[in-house]
C-alpha cells in the first residue's frame, strides 16, 4: 500500500495521530483515533484514544466533581492501560491548524488555572490510557496495524463523533483504504 507523505511514520511520534488500520480488529482499537503524547525508543510509548467518549461528564462519572467547575468536562476512554486512573488534558490552538500548546497529564487545579487565564482552552478527561513498551508500536506499525498522521484541529474538535470521524480520517487518505472503512462491521450485513 503506498501512502501519502502525510501518513509516513516519522523518527519520533510524539504529537502524532494514530489511525487505527480497517484491518485492526482488536477491541480495544478497533476503529480509534489515538493521540501520542510520548514516544521514544527507552520508554516506549504513551497515548489516549481520542473518539471513545464515555457519554458522561466528570460530575456524572464521580459525584465529589458535581458542583466543580470541571463537572462537565467529557471523558473519555483512554485506552485500556490503567483504566481507574484519570488523565487531564488541557490544549489550545496556536495559528496553524496543525499546532498546538499541550498540558498532557495535569491535575485539575492546574487545567482550572489555565482556563482562567485562556478562555479558548479545552479541557477533556480520559479514563486509562493506551501504552506499548519500547519497540512495540514500532513492530505493529511494520505490520500495518496503524496509519500515522498529523496533528489535525479536526480530530480533536469532532472527539464525539467515534466511529464516523475514523471513518472520513481514514477514507480520505486513498481509495483502497476508503473502500476498506466502507465495509460493514459483519461482513454478513452487506
Amino acid at each position: 500500500m503506498n501512502l501519502t507523505q502525510r501518513y509516513k511514520s516519522p523518527t519520533c511520534l510524539s504529537g502524532s495521530i494514530l489511525l487505527s488500520h480497517p484491518t485492526l480488529v482488536d477491541p480495544n482499537f478497533f476503529k480509534s483515533i489515538l493521540f501520542i503524547s510520548a514516544h521514544s525508543e527507552e520508554q516506549g510509548s504513551l497515548g489516549v484514544i481520542l473518539n471513545r467518549p464515555l457519554g458522561q461528564s466528570l460530575g456524572e462519572l464521580d459525584s465529589s466533581f458535581l458542583n466543580k467547575s470541571f463537572a462537565e468536562v467529557p471523558v473519555f476512554e483512554g485506552g485500556p492501560v490503567e483504566t481507574d486512573k484519570l488523565i487531564v488534558a488541557a490544549w489550545e490552538w496556536l495559528e496553524s491548524p496543525s499546532s498546538f500548546k499541550l498540558y498532557f497529564g495535569i491535575d485539575l487545579d492546574k487545567a482550572e488555572s489555565l482556563k482562567a487565564e485562556n478562555n479558548d482552552i479545552e479541557v477533556a478527561c480520559f479514563l486509562g490510557h493506551s501504552g506499548w513498551s519500547p519497540g512495540q508500536l514500532e513492530d505493529e506499525l511494520k505490520e500495518d496495524a496503524w496509519l500515522v498522521s498529523s496533528l489535525n484541529h479536526e480530530l480533536f474538535s469532532k472527539m464525539t463523533e467515534k466511529k464516523e470521524i475514523w471513518k472520513k480520517t481514514v477514507g480520505s487518505i486513498n481509495d483502497e483504504l476508503r473502500l476498506m472503512a466502507d465495509c460493514p462491521e459483519n461482513p454478513s450485513d452487506n
